[in-house]
């Protein structure tokens, strides 16, 4: 489901290109036809060269059944880590994306989303172009209402999302057909109720061209919905300046109906002038919730716009709009998008292989890649936790909307390795955040506030792996003091929670009193207790803390969160062999006598069951193997847990489209069995991945997913949070080169055919190892069709940590 070879494919107007591939803009802006549409939306199968070419922003738009749900990825453009993603929204209008390929009607473009995750949030300030004669609907559609639901999405919980229409406000559809649609890195198309859709941006503006169809009158309606963001809003004021320029304001938030709100401002010029300009009245939404455009048009019936957003104040989106919105053409900025994309995916270059495998891995990659989000404007100025503005030091950006949770596990490795500066600027934006909260470290923040969703501490990990794995661009002496606070004090009276009610680590007492988090607790997301889970996230962060504090010469502190680590032996049940909860009396929960347990149980647990928690202790594996019985008990155990790859939450078996699963299909390497790792990673991204709608496991999670495929095609994979050791798998690729901006090159090649590795050279050097640290530079794959005896010695196996 490609869509397009390059910066001028099937984009409507852009339909020229110039000897070096730039669109041109042609004479005629008639609409695209199908034919184009189809041949934009094939495969691309010369020059895979440009990693752009290949990325096809399609891929989870759309929902891959009962267990992965709606993966909510968003098709419009925006820049790496840009702060405006210009996108189209569905009448369901999905989770963070917005949009849902199934759906065959448009309510606006608007101006921010976020990449999957498992809650509403952003979708702000939609615009929807109406023309003279356009279909229309303003009859009940199949979105939900517009309230702060919790995550209930069904790729976490199997649930149907439920309520009535929302009511109220104006209701407006358009229909569109997906044959009209264009989309790569940097460009988005669509016709849309008649009218030709054109969109790109910069990193915190956008542009656009909306071309009007033939016939009837040349004048054009555009319609400023500043009160639909994806969650309920307030405070919503649209102003007219002069007679082409509108300005607004919204505040939204409650991401997972947590107490985070936040403002954005935005600002909006176009290229003719108002004929009129019409405000909405007053409603619960704010007092003017929006305007209607009205543009005569010229003999090509277009109407172009420049639009800007700030967090900070109405003078920073007009700053940024001045500073960055320097082109009317929408070819020539899309041109800019397009190249920068190709140099940032260029990071990674993979040769040889499948086609589909190549475009699948540089999907992927482009996902791994839009969040976090930059947060400050142009001149450096944010919003702080504190409530205050702040200014960043040029070059610097503050980075908002960190996935915690999910993103720890392999995302952040991935940025440490091939953007090691932005990585480091992204820890930075968490220790200022903490410094602005009373020194508490974020857990998933949204815009300037933190939301308390999913459970753990995973600004611990973030930070330990940046260190390790980066270029040490931040200040990590204060990453371990901010680190440590958050292990061992609660707040107080005198030195409250954040922004009045966040507590970075719940239940923390009893964590340290008891060794574990007593299952009588929740977060605000779970629908059962989740005391196991919890502990297993503290025991992560707690190692994590430990590796930062040894690197920096802390050992006394690295010692002692290096034995809190394993807290995971608190709850280990010998009589069933399983991770459960345990009651603040020490008590594990009863199970009808008799019975085998399977661990499907889900209480105590955060997304997830017994059999699928119990594997997640990468900081201490050996342990764990031994203390299930050693290997030749552990390797049948995980054999039957991988007969099936995405389970859902309710069954004993592996769950793909689930973070804490990520790293269990690398125990292998731990076990002497390193060609079961190799078998069953292939066969998860040959059977969970793809290019289609619904071509991921479950969320993307602001790229959790995605980086997830990327690691597992290099054949790599950072087991060990905060440790600089990636445990082995195959590649996917005759050839990669991770191309490491602060070192040498990683070249991985392979010779062969099948997953199974026969034969490894480590920088010249045999090697029987199943894992590298960060010093490697060249490994050279023989790759067989049959399990081979390579890496199947104990002294083969990743290393124990002391």
């Amino acid at each position: 489901m490609l869509t397009g070879t390059g910066p001028g494919a099937g984009a409507g107007a852009l339909t020229g290109a110039v000897p070096d591939g730039r669109p041109v803009r042609t004479a005629s802006n008639d609409v695209v036809s199908a034919h184009t549409a189809h041949t934009a939306r094939t495969p691309h199968t010369a020059g895979w060269g440009d990693p752009a070419s290949l990325v096809d922003p399609f891929v989870g738009t759309g929902n891959g059944g009962r267990w992965v749900g709606q993966v909510d990825t968003f098709p419009g453009p925006s820049l790496p880590f840009g702060m405006l993603q210009w996108s189209p929204d569905t009448t369901s209008r999905p989770d963070g994306g917005g949009y849902n390929y199934a759906d065959s009607a448009l309510t606006g473009f608007s101006l921010t989303h976020l990449s999957g995750p498992g809650c509403r949030v952003a979708g702000d300030v939609p615009f929807l172009p109406l023309a003279a004669d356009a279909p229309q609907t303003d009859a009940p559609q199949t979105e939900p209402p517009q309230t702060d639901a919790t995550r209930t999405d069904a790729s976490r919980t199997g649930a149907p999302r439920t309520g009535a229409p929302r009511t109220g406000a104006t209701r407006r559809s358009v229909p569109f057909s997906h044959e009209s649609e264009v989309a790569r890195p940097g460009y988005y198309a669509v016709t849309a109720g008649g009218v030709r859709t054109e969109l790109s941006t910069t990193l915190r503006t956008g542009v656009a061209d909306f071309t009007f169809p033939p016939g009837g009158p040349a004048t054009g309606t555009l319609l400023v919905r500043a009160e639909r963001s994806a969650t309920a809003t307030t405070d919503v004021n649209v102003s007219v300046l002069g007679d082409r320029e509108i300005v607004g304001q919204v505040s939204s938030g409650r991401f997972c109906s947590s107490h985070n709100r936040y403002t954005l401002y935005f600002a909006a010029r176009f290229d003719r002038p108002f004929t009129t300009a019409r405000l909405w009245p007053p409603d619960a939404h704010g007092p003017t919730p929006g305007a209607t455009l009205g543009f005569d048009l010229g003999p090509d019936r277009r109407l172009g716009a420049q639009v800007a957003v700030s967090y900070v104040d109405l003078a920073g989106a007009e700053a940024n709009l001045q500073a960055e919105a320097n082109s009317w053409d929408v070819g020539q900025v899309a041109a800019r998008a397009y190249d920068l994309w190709s140099r940032q995916l260029g990071s990674i270059t993979v040769a040889g292989g499948s086609q589909e495998h190549r475009a699948t891995f540089y999907t992927a990659l482009y996902h791994s890649l839009l969040h976090p989000s930059v947060f400050s404007d142009a001149d450096g100025r944010y919003p702080g936790f504190d409530g205050r503005v702040h200014r960043i030091l040029p070059g610097h950006p503050h980075y908002a909307d960190f996935s915690g949770w999910d993103i720890y596990r392999c995302q952040v490795p991935l940025l440490t390795l091939i953007a090691p500066d932005r990585a480091d600027d992204m820890a930075t934006s968490l220790l200022d955040d903490a410094d602005q909260s009373g020194g508490w470290l974020p857990k998933w923040p949204v815009a300037a506030g933190d939301t308390d969703v999913m459970n753990g501490d995973p600004a611990d990990a973030i930070l330990a792996d940046v260190y390790a794995f980066g270029d040490h661009g931040f200040d990590a002496a204060r990453a371990l003091r901010l680190a440590v606070h958050g292990a061992e004090d609660s707040p107080t009276a005198t030195d409250p929670p954040a922004q009045g009610w966040y507590v970075e680590r719940p239940w923390l007492a009893q964590y340290l009193s008891l060794g574990y988090v007593p299952n009588t607790h929740r977060d605000s997301t779970a629908h059962v207790n989740n005391g196991a889970s919890a502990t297993l996230e503290y025991a992560v962060a707690d190692f994590a803390v430990s590796r930062l504090a040894a690197a920096l010469g802390q050992d006394d502190v690295a010692s002692r969160f290096r034995a809190r680590s394993h807290s995971w032996e608190h709850l280990f049940d010998p009589a069933t062999g399983y991770i459960r909860p345990r009651g603040a009396d020490g008590a594990f929960p009863p199970r009808p006598p008799a019975v085998a347990w399977d661990g499907s149980d889900q209480d105590g647990f955060q997304e997830g069951n017994a059999a699928q928690y119990t594997w997640m202790v990468p900081q201490d594996l050996p342990a764990l193997v031994s203390a299930l019985g050693g290997p030749g008990v552990v390797n049948p155990r995980l054999d039957r847990f991988f007969t099936e790859l995405n389970a859902g939450p309710a069954r004993p078996y592996q769950w793909q489209g689930n973070e804490p699963t990520f790293g269990t299909p690398w125990i292998y390497d731990s076990t002497g069995r390193p060609d079961r790792t190799e078998a069953v990673v292939r066969s998860i991204v040959d059977q969970l991945y793809g290019l289609s709608p619904g071509g991921e496991p479950g969320n993307d999670d602001l790229g959790a997913m995605s980086s997830w495929y990327v690691w597992a095609a290099l054949g790599l994979y950072p087991e060990t949070p905060g440790a600089p050791v990636l445990a082995l798998g195959s590649p996917l690729f005759p050839y990669v080169a991770v191309h490491r901006p602060s070192g040498p090159d990683l070249t991985i090649t392979a010779a062969g055919t099948g997953p199974y590795v026969r034969k490894l050279i480590r920088d010249g050097v045999p090697s029987s190892a199943t894992w590298i640290d960060r010093t490697a530079s060249q490994l050279v794959f023989v790759l067989s069709p049959t399990p081979t005896t390579w890496g199947t010695a104990p002294s083969d196996a990743p290393p124990v940590f002391p």
